[in-house]
């Protein structure tokens, strides 16, 4: 091969002809549609980052040890925030969120808020709470009908406080031993055990896992996928009980918690708050999953009497009053809407799915227009996979089409590192039942003749880098295999998953993540997987050519901004 080179000069030739030749197979190739503005922007961020490679993480830094752009997110989501590069990210229109569950997606301070507000809140611990134990205690918080209200002074951090007794959240709070830090050392007892944190040695701290039954401490970077999953499911039983089902974990165990986010009185506020915060990040329409296993919701009462009817009426309203106020402010273009993604959980047996799939049939005929696609929800290295459903989402789709319904799968599948496991597989099962869209698709790479499948029949994989990223699934943004997936023509929207969990609220920081970690992938690349989202979410062609022009002058706006701010002085 070298001896076709004369000199030096034709072999930079070549060379340069061979890079340019093989990136503008990349899908994010674009050149012919970036106007001039849009150049000069992509060449401000490509600076900046350039820059803030150098100054921010080629810096020391006293507490995070070899730090460097698309790190670990739990450690280096503060540097993250200090940079310019980010700042101007927050601005841009990210288009849809394709790919969040509802019970994990506001901030667990505001959904702490809400909760203190209701009277019928109660908690507990399985011990009066002191310096030695509060780091591997769970709360076990639970609304609770008036008559089994609580009225007692006795603190949680009292020693002769009685295990597993109930106390007022409110009073809980007031009353928690101020050499625990007082009223904000309970809220950060109660926000860390609803989060992954990153504490000493930048690991994450398992607490302690349901009933209050401690685990080692599991650091970061040496849990295993199913480890972290596991803290995660235990982190995310706190706010909702229900999102796995009672067959993932012990039954007694499970009878023990209960969700803050399945008593009404939080639905509406809550469902509110997620609007709001997505809109406020730049997304312009959500598709989130919402977990309808438990069949009844918490009412005021604190009876578990509510329907799943009840709930989408709930989320239709507040859907409804959100955009009014939005239209009010004069802000009706930034947002085309919200729909749901009927989930049920991988532990169910083939039974119960049915009854699932007929009451999201039954649930379509009511709210046409909020159900827009079912899936099964849960760890697939755990739970049950596809296969073992398949005959019963085959008579679901058979069941649609002797109702004329249309209720498309949009399942999870591959999120895995197994080559050949259960988990992997779904990715088979997925397509075959025919998937409008993939959850995931982690190990969807390793397969071939599947990434064809998808490319010829428009696919879109919903990648959720951070969390892949957390869960174990990859060590840092520069290992993912998006770039693979993208650069094989598959269609790609990023997604957050469950935000609430991680830290990484709204789209920002996933995009800065997969901006930061190449230094190929430009303002354009961000362009497309924005677009992507509207151009394959389950909007009519009307609606979707509504969201995608709307979503195009917030683009022009957001290029106009980068020229004027992108060059003034920043981080560095």
């Amino acid at each position: 091969m070298s001896s076709q080179f004369t000199d030096f000069t034709h072999y930079k030739q070549e060379r340069t002809a061979l890079i340019d030749h093989d990136r503008s197979l990349r899908r994010d190739n674009s050149e012919s549609k970036v106007s001039p503005a849009e150049a000069r922007a992509d060449a401000i961020l490509r600076a900046l980052r350039e820059k803030e490679n150098s100054c921010v993480w080629g810096a020391d830094h006293e507490d995070v040890l070899h730090p460097f752009p698309g790190m670990g997110f739990l450690t280096g989501r503060d540097m993250i925030l200090q940079t310019k590069l980010f700042k101007i990210l927050a601005k841009m229109p990210k288009g849809a969120l394709l790919h969040a569950h509802l019970d994990a997606t506001v901030n667990a301070e505001f959904v702490l808020k809400l909760a203190l507000e209701q009277p019928a809140f109660h908690v507990r611990a399985v011990e009066s709470l002191s310096a030695l134990n509060i780091s591997k205690i769970l709360p076990e918080i639970k609304a609770l009908p008036q008559e089994l209200f609580t009225h007692s002074d006795l603190s949680l951090t009292d020693l002769s406080y009685m295990p597993s007794t109930w106390v007022s959240l409110k009073k809980a709070r007031e009353t928690f031993d101020p050499a625990l830090g007082g009223p904000e050392g309970f809220d950060k007892w109660v926000v860390d055990a609803m989060t992954l944190e990153v504490a000493e040695g930048k690991s994450i701290i398992s607490k302690g896992v349901i009933g209050g039954l401690t685990s080692a401490a599991a650091t970061l970077s040496h849990s295993t996928v199913d480890e972290v999953a596991s803290e995660h499911i235990h982190r995310l039983l706190i706010t909702n009980t229900h999102r796995f089902g009672k067959n993932s974990i012990k039954h007694s165990e499970f009878l023990q918690h209960v969700s803050l986010l399945t008593f009404t009185p939080l639905w509406e506020p809550y469902i509110y708050e997620f609007l709001r915060s997505s809109v406020e990040d730049g997304i312009s329409y959500v598709e989130v999953r919402v977990n309808f296993f438990p069949k009844y919701m918490v009412g005021g009462d604190g009876q578990e009497n509510v329907p799943h009817s009840a709930w989408l009426k709930s989320f239709d309203d507040t859907l409804n009053r959100f955009k009014a106020d939005l239209k009010q402010q004069g802000r009706e273009d930034e947002f085309i809407g919200a729909r749901i993604i009927y989930s049920t959980v991988r532990s169910i047996s083939v039974e119960e799915l049915d009854w699932f799939c007929e009451d999201c049939i039954a649930l379509k005929k009511e709210f046409p227009h909020l159900i827009v696609g079912f899936d099964l929800v849960g760890p697939e290295n755990t739970l049950k996979p596809l296969i073992y459903y398949a005959e019963s989402l085959l008579r679901f789709r058979e069941r649609q089409k002797e109702l004329g319904l249309d209720i498309p799968f949009i399942l999870h599948a591959g999120e895995t590192l197994g080559d050949g496991t259960e988990a992997d597989v779904n990715l088979y099962d997925a397509i075959l039942l025919g998937t409008l869209r993939i959850g995931h698709g982690f190990s969807l790479i390793k397969h071939p003749k599947l990434m064809e499948m998808c490319r010829e029949r428009n696919i879109l994989i919903e990648v959720c880098p951070i969390s892949n990223e957390i869960l174990r699934l990859t060590s840092s943004m520069l290992m993912h295999p998006l770039p693979t997936l993208m650069n094989n023509g598959l269609p790609v929207a990023l997604c957050s998953d469950d935000p609430a969990m991680f830290g990484n609220m709204g789209l920002s920081f996933d995009f800065y993540q997969v901006l930061v970690a190449s230094q190929v992938t430009g303002l354009i690349a961000l362009r497309e997987l924005a677009r992507d989202s509207l151009k394959y979410s389950t909007l009519e062609p009307s609606e979707k050519q509504r969201a995608i022009g709307a979503w195009e002058k917030r683009w022009e706006k957001f290029v106009e901004y980068i020229l004027l701010e992108g060059g003034k002085e920043g981080t560095c």
